[in-house]
């Protein structure tokens, strides 16, 4: 990340089309992915590895990580649910594997049908079996602390719990763990507190990333709140697709374009070209042509005279 201030990891592929009817054909994921990748975008979840008939849509997951190995300079994410989907995801090639844990007991029971326990009870076999892998394929290991914010199900969550249980994460072997507002219930404020709660706790090196979601407006606010103590990697959609199947009216990912552009006038360096980026927004939306894609800047349009960093003071 030297030549970039944020890392935008691009989540539609998993967390959008999980969440919508329609079924992109794989080719059109490959499409997608390598289009978003020329873009300048350096890490994409590219899939889910959980059993096709609970999620068609991630059926070839497998398939799509060893397409998406092979574009240079982009990082491979997978999103596993226990310890047979991180298995196949290290043997797909992922460069990364995250695990969600949800803070909420009820999300997690309707999420992966299993408690806490039952789920850092994975978290400890995946460790182990990473651990065992040589040096060169050995893929990072995020644990995400999904409903951190609020639950649909639950309603408020304990800031103590999401403490305890990211320290435990952090103590059963994964290399960082990560925030997420599964339900779009956070604001600033909760953010940033939270942030430095469970930073005193696994230290700062150990929370760098956050995924937010826009259910009630405010993902942008709470991404530039999380950019502010410090966080690196902030997760978005293309187009703004997906939400949480399992989590009631927790629609909208922030947009990824929107994302952009906010960064990209602030004069933020994320690497990614906005022009290229709204191209491969229209490439997605023909896929897709029965869904509905979001977005203030692709329904706008960049400024008259638009240039990057364009917000900042100059002297």
């Amino acid at each position: 990340m030297n030549d970039i201030d944020v890392l935008i990891s691009e989540v539609g592929p998993r967390d959008g089309l999980q969440s919508i009817d329609t079924i992109m054909s794989t080719e059109h994921k490959k499409e997608w992915i390598k289009a978003e990748a020329e873009a300048g975008v350096r890490e994409i979840e590219v899939g889910s590895f959980v059993p096709p008939k609970l999620l068609p849509q991630m059926a070839d997951a497998f398939e799509v990580v060893q397409f998406a190995k092979t574009i240079p300079n982009l990082t491979v994410v997978a999103l596993v649910p226990n310890f047979f989907g991180a298995k196949n995801a290290i043997e797909a090639g992922a460069d990364k594997i995250c695990l969600p844990l949800s803070v909420s007991e009820t999300h997690s029971r309707a999420n992966l049908r299993k408690s806490h326990n039952e789920v850092l009870e994975e978290i400890r076999k995946i460790s182990e079996y990473i651990a065992k892998i040589d040096g060169s394929q050995k893929p990072d290991f995020e644990g995400n602390l999904s409903t951190a914010f609020g639950c649909t199900l639950e309603g408020s969550v304990s800031e103590d719990k999401v403490i305890k249980l990211g320290a435990q994460m952090m103590e059963l072997g994964c290399d960082e763990v990560g925030l997420s507002d599964t339900t779009g219930y956070a604001n600033p404020n909760q953010v940033k507190r939270l942030i430095r709660l469970l930073k005193k706790e696994v230290g700062e090196e150990n929370l760098t990333s956050m995924h937010l979601h826009n259910t009630r407006g405010l993902g942008l606010a709470n991404a530039l709140a999380s950019f502010e103590e410090g966080v690196t990697t902030l997760d978005s959609s293309l187009g703004g697709i997906g939400g949480c199947p399992f989590a009631p009216g927790a629609s909208g990912n922030i947009v990824t374009e929107d994302l952009v552009f906010m960064l990209d006038a602030m004069g933020v360096e994320t690497g990614i070209d906005i022009e290229k980026l709204l191209t491969v927004t229209e490439k997605v939306q023909s896929f897709i042509p029965n869904e509905s894609i979001y977005g203030f800047t692709k329904d706008s349009g960049l400024p008259k005279g638009y240039e990057k960093g364009w917000g900042v003071l100059k002297s």
